[in-house]
């Protein structure tokens, strides 16, 4: 808690995906090598056809997956006592009140971000302080900016205790396209805007509920960035 000052920006890939990428490029090189022998033994002239399509073809797969799991380094640069930032890279698709049933059981601002195939993946802590529980739940995959989707997809609950005793809820979605919520969040542990939450895989959303008291600093359809964007601040 307190003031951040670093201001280093470099990419790096998340852990998440690092033994994908090397068996993906793997299984791709070999494909690659045994088609350019089975179309030689076809005809001479047939794999300088075909391969550039599928070395392209490849590659593009690959390079996808690169862009997937790319994971910035970020550190939010100034005084973080109030604020609740962004906890993903996508765009703002709902602000407003919501009766949360499971754990305040009264009216809560929810912010929910919808993260596309093409953002960042990695999610971060929006505020500093202590992980009260952590909790996982099964469920469908509804596409991730539908309302039902919040309590419906298989969800991970991240409940967050700030230094005044106010108590902020997290939850990683699942999408239509995401099969994988990792949270590195632990009960007890105390937590930090520039920290990993976790990390979910393919389309997601993360929303955050926070007090009502609290005053939204975005509006609906706003770009995020993880750590970076301000979306409210705590009374």
């Amino acid at each position: 808690m307190g003031t951040r000052i670093k201001k280093l920006k470099k990419i790096r890939i998340h852990r998440e995906g690092t033994s994908e990428l090397w068996y993906s490029g793997l299984a791709i090189f070999a494909i690659n090598l045994v088609l350019w022998f089975a179309l030689d033994a076809i005809h001479p002239i047939a794999r300088h056809i075909v391969m550039p399509f599928t070395c392209g073809i490849g590659a593009f797969i690959w390079l996808s997956m690169l862009n997937f799991y790319r994971c910035p380094i970020r550190y939010f640069n100034g005084d973080t006592e109030k604020l609740v930032v962004a906890p993903a890279d996508g765009k703002i698709v709902v602000v407003e009140d919501v009766e949360e049933h499971v754990y305040f059981h009264d009216k809560r601002l929810m912010i929910s971000i919808f993260m596309s195939p093409l953002n960042v993946h990695a999610n971060w802590f929006p505020v500093d302080g202590k992980v009260k529980f952590v909790k996982h739940f099964n469920g469908n995959y509804h596409k991730a900016w539908l309302p039902k989707a919040s309590e419906e997809n298989e969800h991970a609950d991240i409940m967050i205790e700030t230094a005044d005793g106010q108590e902020i809820l997290v939850r990683q979605i699942a999408g239509a396209m995401a099969r994988r919520i990792v949270t590195y969040a632990k009960e007890g542990e105390e937590c930090y805007i520039d920290e990993h939450l976790g990390f979910i895989k393919l389309g997601s959303r993360v929303d955050v509920y926070l007090p009502l008291t609290a005053r939204a600093c975005v509006t609906m359809n706003q770009p995020t960035t993880g750590d970076q964007t301000v979306i409210a601040k705590l009374a």
